[in-house]
């Protein structure tokens, strides 16, 4: 059996991840508990959808399994919902009636994998590993930039106008002919980014930039 997607833990997540199983057939959801569990995953069931979307930690890192067929809301419609709200947590979906349209469609709304029932258990355990692998990535990317934000924040004016020209691969030399500044002041104003940005190299000073436009570019929308 493959390793616990929990043997590394993240430190966004002090305790193992979270799987979230919503499906309706009760001797499903118990034998798939119980496999998810041996593991070291957690699990918690849920036997309809809408309780499910009520309900559910949204902030739990972790991954979703979800069935498509169910009475009330199908598989595919808490699927556009979930990414409608915006909700990160990875989808993997199973179904007993799988057809080519519908794998496509799920695909297109986001699912992270799309398992035919009865499910062969290396194959969902690898998508859960895969999935909560992918998770906890997301989660520290976005914490990263969240950081990087706050950061960014602290400077004044100046620093930012110093900083894009440190970014841009000018010297001290050439950034205070630019800004009308002394090399000595532009060495202070570096020190105080390097401080602010909480950065020790250049190249992270930069990296740490890059985060920044990045996230702005996500942010704005098309146009």
């Amino acid at each position: 059996r493959m390793k616990p997607p929990s043997a590394a833990p993240s430190p966004l997540s002090p305790v193992s991840p979270l799987i979230h199983l919503v499906d309706d057939d009760d001797a499903v959801r118990q034998a798939l508990a119980l496999l998810i569990g041996t593991v070291g995953l957690r699990v918690q069931t849920w036997a309809h959808p809408q309780t499910f979307l009520d309900g559910f930690d949204r902030q739990a890192v972790g991954a979703i399994v979800l069935d498509v067929r169910m009475p009330g809301l199908s598989g595919l419609t808490v699927l556009d919902l979930l990414r409608q709200q915006g909700i990160d947590q990875p989808v993997v979906m199973l179904t007993g009636h799988g057809t080519v349209d519908m794998c496509r469609r799920a695909f297109k709304a986001g699912a992270a994998e799309f398992l035919e029932k009865p499910v062969d258990d290396e194959a969902l355990l690898e998508a859960l590993h895969n999935a909560v692998r992918d998770h906890v990535r997301t989660r520290q990317r976005d914490a990263a930039g969240r950081e990087s934000r706050e950061r960014y924040a602290l400077l004044s004016p100046r620093e930012r106008e110093v900083l894009s020209l440190v970014v841009a691969g000018l010297t001290n030399k050439e950034i205070g002919r630019a800004l009308v500044l002394s090399p000595r002041t532009v060495e202070t104003h570096r020190a105080h980014l390097c401080t602010k940005l909480q950065v020790q190299t250049l190249a992270q000073m930069i990296r740490s930039y890059a985060q920044l436009v990045d996230d702005d570019a996500a942010a704005r929308p098309p146009a």
